[in-house]
């Protein structure tokens, strides 16, 4: 078991940085949600956005 993971360190280590990088956006993604921020920046003007009829209530 030691060699494998010897042979595969490179492998593991990114995978790990990878993973880590995933829960933070999701941690970062639910935390804006919580406090009622859209993914757009609620930058006020969604009349660009092609997603400006699902995103928001009516």
């Amino acid at each position: 078991m030691l060699l494998w993971i010897g042979a595969n360190i490179g492998t593991i280590l990114v995978a790990l940085v990878l993973l880590a990088a995933v829960v933070g956006i999701v941690l970062v993604m639910k935390r804006d949600k919580k406090r009622g921020k859209s993914p757009c920046g609620n930058c006020g003007n969604c009349g660009h956005c092609p997603m400006r009829g699902s995103c928001h209530g009516p």
